[in-house]
Formats: structure tokens, sequence, C-alpha cells
């Protein structure tokens, strides 16, 4: 019996090992998955709602998975519940539209999450003026990328996510999230560019 119980105790320690390494992944994405998520909906509480809603399936449907994969899981979900947000949103401003004007605006930039984290560089106002406006420029042209571009963007700059754990976070093939990208590099740019950053 004693044989048994060190078997289960062993396997007891590698669950508790496993949460804390899936623990400690989410921490580590949670910020950038936040920022992804807020360009697209443009509302911090539906942000925070869509993050958490992709955390939750990763730790229900993959945690027995290795690590190495939940980073692609974990993107191709919070993807996934950006572009079904997006779809009930369209057809709720839809019906809006055929009941009348709207009366609420939910829409508020100034609870940006990334924004509200403290300068910890020692910059002075004009380099944090600079930087912001250049910030709000950047954030400006993001939001206006066509979705799969600005995912691409996002997944691969932001992320770090390869080629291929792009392509599966995107459910496309290699070559379209290549194409995706190099197009938002060039609409960033180029947009940048003619707003004087």
């Amino acid at each position: 019996m004693v044989g048994g119980a060190h078997i289960r105790s062993r396997g007891a320690l590698r669950s508790v090992e496993r949460r804390e390494e899936l623990d400690g992944f989410l921490a580590g994405v949670e910020r950038r998955a936040l920022y992804t998520a807020r360009l697209a909906t443009r509302d911090r509480e539906d942000a925070l709602d869509l993050v958490q809603d992709a955390m939750t399936a990763l730790v229900r449907r993959y945690a027995q998975r290795p690590a190495a994969e939940w980073a692609p899981l974990f993107h191709r979900i919070l993807q996934n519940r950006i572009r079904d947000w997006s779809r009930r949103r369209a057809l709720r401003e839809r019906f809006r539209a055929w009941l009348g004007p709207r009366t609420d605006s939910r829409e508020d930039p100034g609870d940006d999450p990334i924004e509200a984290l403290p300068d910890r560089d020692g910059a002075s106002p004009a380099e944090l003026a600079e930087r912001a406006d250049l910030g709000g420029n950047l954030e400006a042209a993001l939001r206006d990328l066509p979705l799969r571009q600005r995912q691409a963007f996002l997944l691969r700059a932001w992320d770090g996510l390869d080629v291929a754990e792009t392509a599966r976070a995107m459910r496309c093939s290699q070559g379209s999230v290549k194409t995706h990208y190099s197009r938002a590099i060039r609409a960033l740019r180029a947009r940048l560019e003619t707003t004087g950053r």
C-alpha cells in the first residue's frame, strides 16, 4: 500500500507543477491578450470577458497538452472569440440601425490597461508626450487594418509567435500569414509616415 500511496503522491505533485506551469503561462500572456482584445473591441469590459473566456477554454480543453502547444492554442481560441464577438456586434448594430439611433456609447478610449501602467524609465514629459502620440497613432492604425492583417501582425510582432504557430492560431496556411503580415507592415508604415511618425 505504501508503494501505491507513493505513486499517487508523485501524480499529485506533477498535477500541482502542471497547474503552476499553466498559471505562469496565463500570467505571461494576459497583458498582451488584453491589449489585442481591447484593440478589436474598443471596450475594456468586453476585452476582459473575451480574454477570461479564452483562458478558461484553454484550461478546460487543453491543460494536459504539452506546454509548447499552449501559445498557439490560446491565441487561436482568443482570435475565434474576437471573431465571434465581431459577428454578434455587427448583427446587433444592424438591429439597432433598424430600431433607431444608438443612445449609449460604451467606447471610452481612456480605459486602456497598457496606458494605465506607470512609466518606469524616467523619461521626460516631452518624451512621454511623443511616445503617447506615437502610441495613439499606432493604435489607430492597427484598428484600421482588416481583421486578418491585424491578427497576423499582433500574433507575430506583439505575441512573438513564429509563422507556423501563427498559422495554427489563425487556422490558415503559412503563406496566408506571410501575406497578411506583409500587408499589415506596409499599411502601418504608410499610415505612420503620413501622420508624422
